[in-house]
């Protein structure tokens, strides 16, 4: 299966307040907030969700492309993804402008505060999958510009592609109608726990108005600490989540998620066990400093995944 992942690329620059968030926000003074944080901390490091979800892919044996719009400082981003074996073929530069930018701030708690500069991804709307050459077998629809994910939707349904709806943090930039559109024509969905409850309140369509798309359509909720609930004409269940040595970075969990998920379903694995990858891969990411900090071979995933989970085998191929 040809994957295209279209979506955010960004610097990311990763800070670390050491008290928590909580403790300084009066809720009688809300409406006239004003708070600056000292922190221990600042690392810049590559980021994006297109790229993360690429990344965690990679490592798994997968070569899935991007498509997105990236300013004149990529280059050398560029050249780390190349060497992961991700095709960025289609990563179009925008001259004079910067690549998106990503500003969080996390507590000892984990909460986060976090501020998003869209720079190059506010040209993604105009990167066309008309002419992505060739066609891929499914485009995976993630945050950019609100404008671009609508046209991405529109001409995968124009081109006959299948591609997965993955709105995230722009759900709160669009209307409802531009959501009903996205849920309505996807064949599948990703959403956390408390993505799904906005989409149903702002649109009332619930899983089963993605699940009425094609027999094999499923959508899949990720709850945190309880792990992932997979809704499936084929079955619904619950995975749970990957007890992690260490909580260091709670960055990109989510993205790794959508990886391992992702290559599960590239090599034609059931629901469960592309869950089962998901979990897997975002308890390597919170373990480690980033969205792309996370390393592993092929052999140590397969050997820690077999730790927690029965794949019957399965994960033979991934070792071939």
């Amino acid at each position: 299966m040809d994957i295209l992942l279209t979506g955010s690329v960004a610097f990311d620059y990763l800070m670390t307040f050491p008290g928590n968030f909580k403790d300084h926000i009066l809720p009688e003074r809300l409406e006239t907030i004003s708070l600056s944080f000292l922190v221990d901390s600042m690392t810049k490091m590559p980021g994006g969700i297109a790229p993360n979800i690429a990344y965690t892919m990679a490592l798994l044996g997968s070569h899935p492309r991007l498509w997105a719009a990236v300013g004149e400082d990529f280059e050398e981003y560029r050249h780390a993804l190349e060497a992961e074996g991700i095709d960025t073929s289609g990563m179009r530069v925008i001259p004079g402008v910067f690549t998106a930018s990503f500003f969080v701030n996390t507590d000892r708690s984990n909460a986060q505060i976090a501020s998003f500069y869209p720079g190059a991804m506010a040209h993604s709307a105009e990167l066309s999958l008309k002419s992505v050459n060739p066609k891929p077998d499914l485009v995976v629809i993630s945050p950019s510009d609100p404008f671009a994910m609508q046209r991405y939707c529109e001409e995968c349904r124009e081109l006959n592609i299948p591609f997965i709806y993955d709105p995230s943090q722009q759900i709160v930039r669009m209307s409802s109608d531009e959501l009903q559109s996205g849920v309505e024509g996807a064949w599948a969905m990703f959403v956390n726990d408390y993505e799904y409850a906005l989409i149903k309140k702002m649109t009332g369509l619930d899983a089963g108005a993605v699940l009425g798309n094609s027999p094999d359509s499923f959508v899949v909720v990720t709850c945190g600490k309880r792990g992932v609930e997979v809704y499936a004409n084929l079955g619904s269940f619950e995975t749970p989540s990957v007890q992690p040595k260490m909580v260091l970075d709670p960055t990109g969990v989510g993205d790794a998620f959508r990886g391992g998920f992702l290559t599960g379903l590239k090599y034609g694995f059931g629901f469960e066990l592309c869950a089962q990858m998901g979990v897997m891969c975002a308890t390597y990411c919170l373990e480690h400093k980033g969205s792309q900090g996370h390393r592993f071979t092929q052999q140590e995933f397969v050997s820690r995944f077999r730790e927690n989970f029965d794949d019957r085998g399965s994960l033979d191929g991934l070792l071939e």
